[in-house]
C-alpha cells in the first residue's frame, strides 16, 4: 500500500492506536507476586479490589478474569434470566449485548445520541417494556453516558442499571469518579484500556447482596460460608450454578501497581485529545467528539468523524489511506445489531439509523499515554494530508 501520490509516508514506523505502558514498578510487584507462595486465590486480589474500590468510592470491588466475565457476573447477580430484556446501545463490543444472550435474555438495541455517540436516553425510554430487567448505558471513549437521566429511568421503572465503564476507569461524571452512578459498573483492564492487568475486569458496586452474588458466581457457586458442625475446614458447599472466572494474582499484583499511575495516564489521554481538537476543530471536512460539559472524559478512545459529501472517498479508502501513511487507525465498533449472528437472530439493519449512518463516518485515531510529541504530530499531519488530498474542490 502507497502513501497518497506515491510518495514517502509521514511515518517510517508503525503507530499502533493502543498501547500498554509498563515500567519497573509493574514488573517488580508482578515478580514479587510470583516469588510469593500463592499465584492465585492469594491476597493480591483482594487488595487490588480494595484498591478499585476505594479509589471510586463504591463500597465493593469483585474482580473477574476478564471485562466480559465481570460483565457476564453484573447481569447474573441482577438477576437477568431467560425472557428477560436488557436494553443497550449497538455502538459496543459484542460482549455488552452477548452478556445478556448467555443467560436467555433478549438485547434490546437503542440508537445513540448524535452529538455524544452514546445511548440516548429518551430512545431508552421508548423502549422500555414490562420484560425489560435492566438497563446497560456504555461509557463510550471513556466519555460518562448520561447517568442521571438513566438513573432516573432506572428508579422510575424498577429496573437495574449496570454501567458498561470498559472504557471509563478514571472518568468522572458530575464530580464523581464514575463506578457510583450505577448499581453495579464494570472496568476492564485489556492492554489498551486505562490500565491494564493483561486481561482482567472488575464490577465496583455499593450493594452486598450483588457483591455476594458476584463473588459466588465467579467461583463455581462454592462458598465456605456455611461449615457444618460435623465438618471439617475442608468443607464446601457448592449453593448456585457459576462459573471460574477468577482473576489471579499475578494480574492483581500488576493492576495494584499501574493503578498508581493511572491519573497520570488519563492526564497524558486528556492532552492528547485536546490537541487533536485543536487541530482538527477548524476542518469542515472534520467532525471532533462533543463532550457533555459535566462529564470529564477519560479518552479510552479519539473517535473523528469525516464528513464524507465534502471528500470524493469513502470511509474505507480514508482508513487505507491513513494506513499506508504508518498510522495504525482503527474503527470502533461495527453496530452489533449487524453482526451476522445477531441477524440471524431476527434483528434488522436499520433500527439505529444514527448508530448505523455514525459508523460509516468514523476512525479511530491514536490514542495512549506513551505517545510522544513527535506520535501527535504525525497523526495531526497525516489525517490533514489525508483529507486535503480527497477533499472535494469547491466551485
Amino acid at each position: 500500500m502507497l502513501a497518497i501520490h506515491g510518495g514517502e509516508p509521514v511515518r517510517k514506523d508503525y503507530l499502533d492506536y493502543g498501547k500498554q505502558w509498563i515500567d519497573e514498578d509493574d514488573i517488580e510487584s508482578v515478580l514479587m507476586t510470583l516469588k510469593s507462595p500463592m499465584l492465585t486465590q492469594g491476597p493480591m486480589v483482594e487488595a487490588f479490589e480494595q484498591k478499585v474500590a476505594d479509589y471510586v468510592g463504591a463500597k465493593y470491588a469483585v474482580a473477574f478474569s476478564n471485562g466480559t466475565a465481570a460483565l457476564h457476573g453484573a447481569y447474573y447477580a441482577a438477576g437477568i434470566r431467560c425472557g428477560d430484556e436488557v436494553i443497550t446501545t449497538p455502538i459496543t463490543f459484542v460482549a455488552t449485548s452477548n452478556c445478556a444472550l448467555y443467560l436467555g435474555a433478549r438485547p434490546i438495541f437503542a440508537d445513540i445520541d448524535n452529538a455524544t455517540y452514546n445511548l440516548d436516553p429518551l430512545k431508552v425510554e421508548k423502549l422500555i417494556t414490562e420484560r425489560t430487567k435492566a438497563i446497560v448505558p456504555v461509557d463510550f471513549t471513556g466519555q460518562p453516558a448520561d447517568y442521571e437521566a438513566f438513573r432516573k429511568l432506572a428508579d422510575e421503572n424498577n429496573l437495574v442499571l449496570i454501567g458498561d465503564g470498559a472504557h471509563s476507569f478514571g472518568a468522572s461524571f458530575k464530580g464523581k469518579r464514575v463506578g457510583v452512578q450505577a448499581d453495579m459498573t464494570m472496568f476492564s483492564f485489556h492492554p489498551v484500556k486505562p490500565i491494564t492487568t493483561g486481561e482482567g475486569g472488575i464490577i465496583v458496586t455499593n450493594s452486598a447482596e450483588y457483591y455476594e452474588k458476584l463473588r459466588l458466581f465467579r467461583s463455581h457457586g462454592i462458598t465456605k460460608a456455611n461449615i457444618a458442625e460435623n465438618e471439617g475446614p475442608w468443607y464446601y458447599e457448592m449453593v448456585d450454578l457459576g462459573m471460574n472466572y477468577r482473576m489471579t494474582d499475578i494480574q492483581a499484583a500488576l493492576g495494584y501497581s499501574q493503578l498508581d499511575k493511572l491519573e497520570v495516564f488519563i492526564e497524558r489521554r486528556r492532552e492528547i485529545a485536546a490537541r487533536y481538537t485543536a487541530a482538527f476543530s477548524k476542518e469542515e471536512a472534520l467532525v471532533t467528539p462533543d463532550q457533555f460539559q459535566s462529564s470529564s472524559s477519560g479518552w479510552h478512545l479519539y473517535m473523528l468523524r469525516f464528513v464524507l459529501d465534502q471528500l470524493t472517498v469513502d470511509r474505507k479508502n480514508i482508513f487505507e489511506a491513513l494506513r499506508a501513511e504508518n498510522i495504525g487507525v482503527h474503527v470502533h465498533y461495527i453496530p452489533v445489531h449487524t453482526q451476522p449472528y445477531y441477524q440471524k437472530l431476527g434483528y434488522q439493519k436499520g433500527i439505529c439509523p444514527i448508530a448505523e449512518k455514525w459508523y460509516e463516518e468514523v476512525i479511530t485515531l491514536p490514542i495512549f499515554p506513551k505517545m510522544k510529541e513527535q506520535d501527535i504530530d504525525d497523526v495531526i499531519c497525516a489525517v490533514l494530508k489525508v483529507v486535503n488530498a480527497f477533499k472535494k474542490c469547491l466551485v
